[in-house]
């Protein structure tokens, strides 16, 4: 398989943002809010970071916000960040079908996220920290999360039943129907979840039972866009991918289709059951390993390439450092022994991964979909930084909690008392501190890339 054939082809016949074609400008806009939302849980994430470093944690009051930063922070660097950028790849399939569709859809995603971004500082006080979709308990929050469900689901829908990419991939063009439809069907197991919950979501149970099955098919749909981008840039980097479209589109299936034994567990068990929650813990802790073919095949072609072209660098490198992190967490998941920091060592190592993923193909679609070019010095380190610094974040955790220290803590509440306990977690805010640094360059070169005006 050639080069030619691993290719979203923006426009038609050719990459021509200059025609200004729906597909480009709805590209644009989902890239820009995906930017947007990382600018914002960058602020909390400072927060978040200096609230758990040793010394720090005691001179600066910041424990009360903690919780509340957290929620926030989350929302807005995975749920939102991630979807908002796969938005970007579902636009890059679109034929002009059901126009009005895709602009409803990302306008309430759009003013969801602002509603989001700015709850804390409209009252939104009370953070439960449920797994995948933390909240705050109070109606503007509610709204901007309901908002943006709403844009997401028509998004997704449209995506799978109007949307096409012409002479694009046929296995790319697969392989992003099949994760909107793994992403719909996230969206249905969320309603079901929520119509077997009895009386109002009012505390953290419920809302760990409406997220878990959601939420856990979702990862489904963040698995085969990761596999998507790691192919794509892989292909742009001058890899030869021996392998052909019908083989590719063979184990995209593969590795999407343990997300359809999320029905049958939702027939089989109440949703508040322990064996419903069970049931997508190995659903995702198993189901996770079909992605490995595909990840072999990535891993073999990037240790085959070489003399990468200096305008692929920042993409190229934002690639090694995904999978690097990405496997990093994929085997912390498997040393999970309790409630502990290796729990948000494994997933962070995970998030990390698709994160530095999206990064890397922001850098190669920048000019595609007409901004500047990234290529600068910085856009090529910025990667190493933010992902040498996420590395030393999630090993300071894994080492932590191999001492018992307690995950979604912060300030004395932390029980750090050892030498050992305070190293990993000073490591871990050091990590975090360099990540922080990673995730000011990505977002400094990509507005300065797109910010209007000349070169």
């Amino acid at each position: 398989m050639n080069n030619a054939t691993l290719e979203l082809q923006i426009d038609n016949p050719a990459l021509d943002p200059a025609n200004n074609s729906d597909r480009t400008k709805l590209a644009r806009l989902w890239l820009t809010l995906g930017i947007s939302a990382l600018v914002a849980s960058g602020f909390y994430s400072i927060l978040l970071v200096l609230s758990r470093t040793p010394a720090i944690q005691d001179m600066i009051p910041l424990l009360d916000f903690f919780h509340i930063a957290l929620v926030v922070h989350v929302d807005l660097s995975v749920l939102i960040w991630f979807l908002a950028f796969e938005g970007v790849l579902w636009a890059l399939l679109d034929n002009g079908r059901m126009m009005s569709m895709a602009k409803l859809s990302f306008w309430l995603c759009a003013v969801g996220t602002v509603i989001i971004a700015i709850s804390p500082f409209l009252g939104a006080d009370k953070p439960l920290m449920n797994n995948y979709v933390p909240v705050l308990v109070h109606p503007v929050y509610f709204a901007g999360l309901f908002m943006f469900g709403a844009g997401f689901l028509i998004l997704v829908f449209r995506a799978v039943f109007f949307a096409s990419a012409g002479q694009s991939s046929a296995a790319f063009t697969f392989a992003l129907k099949t994760a909107a439809f793994a992403a719909m069907l996230a969206m249905v197991a969320l309603l079901v979840s929520y119509s077997g919950i009895s009386g109002d979501l009012n505390d953290v149970t419920d809302f760990e039972v409406l997220f878990w099955g959601g939420g856990h098919v979702l990862q489904f749909t963040h698995s085969i866009v990761l596999l998507v981008v790691w192919l794509w840039l892989s292909s742009a980097s001058g890899s030869i991918l021996n392998i052909n479209s019908k083989t590719l589109r063979i184990l995209f299936a593969i590795a999407i289709a343990p997300v359809l034994l999320a029905i049958p567990v939702y027939f089989m068990y109440d949703v508040t059951s322990l064996e419903h929650r069970n049931s997508f813990t190995q659903l995702m802790r198993f189901g996770g390993l079909a992605v490995l073919p595909l990840m072999v095949i990535v891993i073999v072609s990037v240790l085959s390439t070489r003399n990468i072209d200096t305008k692929m660098r920042p993409a190229h490198n934002a690639l090694i450092a995904s999978i690097i992190l990405f496997s990093a967490g994929g085997i912390l998941g498997f040393m999970i022994e309790g409630i502990n920091v290796v729990i948000p060592a494994h997933y962070h190592g995970s998030i990390v991964g698709v994160t530095l993923a999206f990064m890397g193909l922001t850098y190669y679609l920048l000019p595609k979909l007409g901004f500047r070019s990234a290529v600068s010095r910085a856009a090529r380190i910025q990667p190493w930084v933010y992902g040498g610094g996420q590395m030393m974040h999630i090993l300071g955790l894994a080492w932590s909690g191999g001492y018992g220290v307690q995950r979604k803590t912060a300030g004395s509440a932390q029980g750090l008392e050892n030498l050992p306990e305070i190293a990993g977690m000073a490591m871990m805010g050091l990590g975090g501190l360099i990540a922080i640094i990673g995730g000011l360059i990505f977002v400094v070169v990509t507005i300065k890339a797109m910010w209007p005006g000349k070169a």
